[in-house]
C-alpha cells in the first residue's frame, strides 16, 4: 500500500465537498425534528431535489437555477408530508417512508431521458487573499459557493434556535405542543414551515450530489445519503454544531476509504466501501445505549387542537 499517493491537501478539500450534501440535508432535518416532527422521507426529498436540479440545469445551462428549483421541488414534496401528517394526522413514520418511495419513483421517471448527460457544475469560488495561502488556500478557501453556504446555514440555524423568538417558539412546539398551543402559538403552522425548510435543505443537498459531486445523472445518485443525514441528527443530539461535526466525520470516512482503495490497501474493496455505513451504525448503537439525550419531548407525536 502506497500512502504517499494520498495528498493531504486534496484529501481535506475532498472531505469538505463530500460532507456538504449530507450537512445540508441533516441541518434541515434537525430543524424539522426540533419542531417535534419525524420525517423519514429525507432520502426521497434529496433525490427529488437532485433530479429536478439536474433537469433544470441541463435545460437552462444555469446550476444556480438548478439549485433553486431543486430546493423548491423537494419543499413541495415535503409539503405533501406536512399536510398528511399535520392536518390529516397520518402516521409520521409510515408517511415518511412513503415519501421516500415516491421520491425514488419520481426521480426514476424524470431522470430517464437524462441518463449519461452531463450537467453544468458550479464554478470554484476563490476567496480573495485567503485562497492564495500556501496550504489552507487550496484546502479550505477554494470551493464552490454551496460549501460555504452550508456552513453559514449551520451558524444561522444555531443562532435562530438559540437567540430568536421564532427559534424559542419552534423549540417550545417540539418540547410540548399542548403547552405551546395553550400559550396561543400556531403549532401546525410552525411545524409546516419547519417541514418546508427541511425539504428545501434536503433538495439542495440532493442538487449538490447531481450537479457538483457527480455532475452526470445516474439513478439512485443519493445512495442512502438521506438515511445518513437522519442518523447524523441523532448522533448530534439535535445540536447544530454537532450536526456539522457528524457530517464532516462521515464525509471524511467516505473520502478516506476511496483514497485507501486507490492506494492499494490490503482490505477487501467491499469492506472499505461499506465502512462509512458500518461506522455510522456503530455510533448510533453506542448513542442509543446511552439514551436519546436531547430529543424533543414531542418528537413524532401527533397534535390535534382539541387534544
Amino acid at each position: 500500500m502506497d500512502l504517499s499517493s494520498i495528498n493531504p491537501i486534496l484529501l481535506v478539500a475532498s472531505i469538505m465537498v463530500s460532507a456538504t450534501p449530507i450537512l445540508l440535508a441533516a441541518i434541515g432535518e434537525m430543524v424539522v425534528e426540533k419542531a417535534g416532527v419525524l420525517n423519514l422521507g429525507v432520502e426521497g426529498m434529496m433525490i427529488t431535489g437532485a433530479v429536478v436540479a439536474f433537469a433544470v440545469a441541463v435545460n437552462t445551462g444555469s446550476p444556480i437555477l438548478g439549485f433553486a428549483f431543486g430546493a423548491f421541488g423537494a419543499a413541495a414534496l415535503s409539503l405533501t408530508f406536512g399536510v398528511l401528517t399535520q392536518i390529516l394526522l397520518s402516521n409520521q413514520v409510515a408517511t415518511g417512508l412513503g415519501l421516500t418511495l415516491v421520491g425514488l419513483g419520481l426521480s426514476s421517471l424524470i431522470g430517464k431521458p437524462y441518463e449519461g448527460v452531463k450537467a453544468p457544475s458550479l464554478p470554484r469560488l476563490d476567496i480573495p487573499v485567503l485562497s492564495d495561502l500556501p496550504v489552507l488556500g487550496r484546502m479550505i478557501f477554494s470551493h464552490d459557493i454551496m460549501v460555504y453556504l452550508s456552513l453559514l446555514l449551520v451558524v444561522a440555524v444555531w443562532a435562530f434556535l438559540k437567540y430568536t423568538r421564532g427559534g424559542l417558539i419552534l423549540r417550545a412546539v417540539g418540547e410540548s405542543h399542548d403547552s405551546a398551543h395553550a400559550l396561543g402559538y400556531k403549532v401546525v403552522r410552525v411545524r409546516l414551515l419547519a417541514i418546508l425548510f427541511g425539504g428545501a435543505c434536503a433538495g439542495m443537498g440532493g442538487a449538490y450530489l447531481s450537479l457538483v459531486r457527480v455532475p452526470q445523472w445516474t439513478e439512485g445518485v443519493t445512495a442512502g445519503a438521506g438515511w445518513i443525514a437522519l442518523a447524523i441528527v441523532v448522533f448530534a443530539s439535535w445540536r447544530a454544531g454537532r450536526v456539522a461535526v457528524g457530517a464532516y466525520l462521515f464525509g471524511g470516512i467516505t473520502v478516506l476509504q476511496l483514497n485507501l482503495q486507490a492506494a492499494g490497501a490490503a482490505v477487501p474493496v467491499a469492506l472499505l466501501s461499506a465502512s462509512p455505513y458500518v461506522i455510522t451504525i456503530l455510533v448510533l448503537v453506542f448513542i442509543s445505549a446511552r439514551g436519546m439525550h436531547g430529543a424533543p419531548a414531542s418528537l413524532g407525536r401527533p397534535f390535534h387542537a382539541s387534544s
